[in-house]
């Protein structure tokens, strides 16, 4: 198993709400073909570099996770088929890129306590 790490922008029209609908059915998608989450981050409203469809900032969530190459694929066509969506990048992790992911997440861990 390959470990992956995605990171989404949803559109900030949506209410808290069904940001949080939309990022449970990607994670839903995930598990279901498969994949173990290994850590999953909301930042929240942010405001973007530049315009995208005439939208300056957006709703960034991040998945890491660990599957089969194939359900990357799955993953980002469930991606462009959601209108929500504005843009979405999935990476794979090396060994480096994993021990930093790890040093990241407690980072964001201890910051999240306080």
């Amino acid at each position: 198993m390959n470990q992956y790490e995605t990171v989404f922008i949803l559109t900030p029209v949506l209410s808290d709400e069904q940001m949080k609908e939309t990022v449970a059915k990607f994670k839903k998608l995930l598990t279901d073909n498969g994949a173990e989450i290994v850590n999953e981050e909301a930042w929240g409203l942010k405001k973007m570099a530049y315009q995208i469809q005439k939208k300056t900032s957006g709703f960034y969530c991040l998945f890491e996770f660990k599957g089969e190459p194939t359900i990357v694929n799955k993953l980002e066509t469930g991606y462009r088929r959601d209108e929500k969506v504005i843009r979405y990048i999935t990476v794979s992790l090396d060994k480096y890129a994993v021990q930093y992911a790890e040093k990241r997440k407690q980072k964001y861990a201890k910051k999240q306590e306080a």
